[in-house]
């Protein structure tokens, strides 16, 4: 079981930054994969980004690459998600998550999520 609390969310003007954080307890967090997705009003949940258990693989939707970084850090049991260069389309509230495989990711799907964490960008 791996239980999820994300933190960071705001309001934000458009071309602003933001980070985001996840803490996740449980003594195996470094065997997960990690990763964001977001449900923003009136759409589809979206996948963002996901990182590999160790940090050496990390992948991004077309939509923020460039601009969010993830990262994380296993002493800590945190992962984190650098948001610069926001825009008013990155408004949604942001879920961290977390599976076993990053395989997963790539089909939004998803073993664990957090409570979420809103973000507004405005123009």
């Amino acid at each position: 079981q791996v239980q999820l609390v994300e933190s960071g969310g705001g309001l934000v003007q458009a071309g602003g930054s933001l980070r985001l954080s996840c803490a996740a307890s449980g003594r195996t967090f470094s065997t997960y994969a990690m990763g964001w997705c977001r449900l923003a009003s009136g759409k589809e949940r979206e996948f963002v980004s996901a990182i590999s258990w160790n940090g050496g693989m990390t992948y991004y939707a077309d939509s923020v690459k460039g601009r969010f970084t993830i990262s994380r850090d296993n002493a800590k049991n945190t992962v984190y998600l650098q948001m610069n260069s926001l825009k008013p389309e990155d408004t949604a509230v942001y879920y961290c998550t977390a599976n076993i495989g990053l395989s997963q990711f790539m089909r939004n799907e998803y073993d664990y999520w957090g409570q979420g964490t809103q973000v507004t960008v405005s123009s």
